[in-house]
């Protein structure tokens, strides 16, 4: 066989030995001469890639510590997985992940004064040091241990002064108390009857809109008489029932004698008025007797909570904020009698003094509850997920056998502070007595069934015997967080300043304060006179 290449290089001609020409012809593509460009093209490429190569292998080399491989392995191991797409398992050493992951001690940052404070101070120490990969992360997480101490001292530090500044009674408040204490001695216009003689029918009349405020604070009790007047289309058909305690009857009688809001009947009565409160034992006093002897025996006050090193910030504020005052205050509690302080009455709604009260609410008598109990809004649904996030593991506690057997931990909260309460249908049943009946298992088990407050036990008594309303009726959460816009809670019907921030308190969050401020009178000769401001 003989081979012919032309000169052309286009065609190959293939002889047989035999004699029998048979030929194959073979195109060739490409031109006669290789092109300069084609060359210098090839040479950029070959310069690229021996870059490539060379920094590749650098960066294994720094890394040979750990991980020992030939400059062919390195580049195979770099470059493989990223032409297939796929990252490098081992861009970062596995000892940083074992010492990063690894469970860590006070005691190991304790004393420590090199410790990088900043990560300024950090990115200039590594500069300056030859660390390895475990001498890195070993110092890396030095400074995040002593980061996370300090943050998290100095929220827990926060709650507590908050705690301290909400349970305090601003002198303001107190002066306010004293003066119209004062004034009801000595002037008979502040001693006037409330109501009137002929307006007392009205407050056993069933085709009024009866509403329930059970508070000792004056200033609070104010703002939500006005708002709640003021925002009415009926006026004349709201008749305010003012429940409060022995101390503070005289200063709240003066207030509400002298700034009368007509045509709204306004009743003031302490809690030694009523009838029911002199036949015998009364179950609620018995509880909270109770309730503040195991208290006092067993959680320690603020100090037993904020001295633990393991919840979290969050946890610890809201064990602070349920030891406020108000939560083992009888003007708290009184809700669940409401049946035997108003016999006369169908149906009244309960309305907390933190709240503020920015529409008509005689719509809450046309709701049909179908036979439920406790009108009220649920706190597990809505936007602001901070806030509309609670369920009832939120504040019971499933761990407790008798908790897990009796509740649903998934199933939706519901909010005091503004609720319709049906007393006929609650005659009917036997929530007071259940009411109890876990207040005194939550005793035999050492307060260990739901956190402390008056909620909890009230999401247990009222379990089944809730009508759902719509949020637009009770906005939560003004009291806690800022995070609410201001057009929102505008917007809403009823807005609570549920939280240690309450708004007659310099701890209020001044974009919201405002919506509660509107209904302050600060010039009245009161208010003016015990320095409270409107900014």
């Amino acid at each position: 066989m003989q081979l012919h290449i032309s000169p052309s290089l286009r065609h190959v001609t293939v002889f047989q030995g035999k004699g029998v020409r048979e030929f194959i012809n073979v195109k060739v593509i490409g031109s006669r001469k290789v092109s300069y460009r084609m060359l210098f093209y090839m040479l950029l490429l070959f310069t690229f890639l021996v870059r490539l190569v060379f920094v590749l292998t650098a960066v294994d080399t720094m890394d040979g510590i750990h991980h020992k491989c030939s400059s062919i392995g390195c580049v195979g191991k770099k470059i493989g997985p990223r032409i297939m797409g796929r990252r490098d398992e081992q861009a970062v050493p596995e000892v940083m992940y074992r010492i990063l992951e690894a469970p860590v001690t006070e005691a190991e940052v304790q004393g420590k004064s090199d410790v990088p404070q900043t990560l300024e101070e950090f990115v200039a120490e590594v500069k300056e040091s030859t660390y390895d990969a475990r001498a890195f992360a070993l110092r890396l997480r030095e400074m995040v241990v002593l980061l996370e101490q300090r943050t998290r001292n100095a929220k827990i530090q926060e709650y507590l002064y908050r705690h301290v500044a909400s349970s305090s009674i601003p002198k303001q408040l107190h002066c306010l108390t004293l003066k119209l204490a004062d004034e009801h001695s000595t002037n008979a216009a502040a001693r006037m009857q409330l109501p009137l003689p002929e307006l007392v029918p009205a407050l056993v009349d069933n085709s009024y809109y009866h509403f329930v405020l059970a508070t000792d604070n004056v200033l609070a009790a104010s703002v939500v008489a006005a708002s709640l007047v003021q925002n009415s289309l009926h006026p004349e058909k709201v008749v305010l029932h003012v429940i409060t305690d022995k101390k503070t009857y005289s200063p709240m009688q003066a207030w509400f004698s002298l700034h009368p809001l007509p045509p709204a009947v306004i009743e003031v009565k302490a809690l030694h008025h009523f009838d029911w409160f002199a036949k015998g034992k009364v179950p609620v006093l018995e509880a909270m007797e109770k309730d503040q002897h195991v208290r006092s025996q067993f959680r320690g006050g603020s100090s037993a909570i904020t001295a633990t090193n393991t919840e979290k910030p969050h946890i610890i504020a809201a064990k602070l904020q349920a030891l406020s005052p108000k939560y083992n205050s009888m003007m708290n509690h009184i809700r669940i009698h409401l049946p035997e302080l108003f016999p006369s009455l169908n149906k009244v709604v309960f309305l907390d003094d933190d709240i503020v009260i920015q529409t008509d609410l005689s719509p809450l008598w046309d709701i049909d509850m179908n036979g439920k109990v406790n009108g009220a809004v649920q706190t597990c649904k809505g936007d602001d997920k901070f806030v509309m996030s609670k369920r009832l593991k939120s504040y019971l506690n499933f761990s407790h056998p008798l908790i897990r057997k009796n509740f649903d931990p998934n199933e939706c909260a519901w909010a005091y502070g503004m609720n319709i309460f049906d007393l006929d249908a609650w005659r009917k049943t036997n929530i007071s007595l259940n009411y109890y009946h876990w207040l005194e298992e939550n005793l035999k088990s050492d307060l260990s069934l739901w956190q402390l407050g008056t909620l909890p036990p009230g999401l247990i008594a009222f379990h089944g015997h809730v009508h759902i309303m719509d949020p637009f009726w009770h906005m939560l959460g003004l009291g806690y967080q800022e995070n609410t816009s201001f057009t929102d809670a505008e917007n809403a019907g009823v807005i609570h300043f549920n939280g240690r921030a309450k708004p007659w308190l310099e701890i209020a969050f001044p974009k919201l304060w405002t919506l509660w401020a509107k209904y302050v009178d600060f010039g009245d000769k009161f208010i003016k006179g015990c320095h409270i401001r409107g900014t």
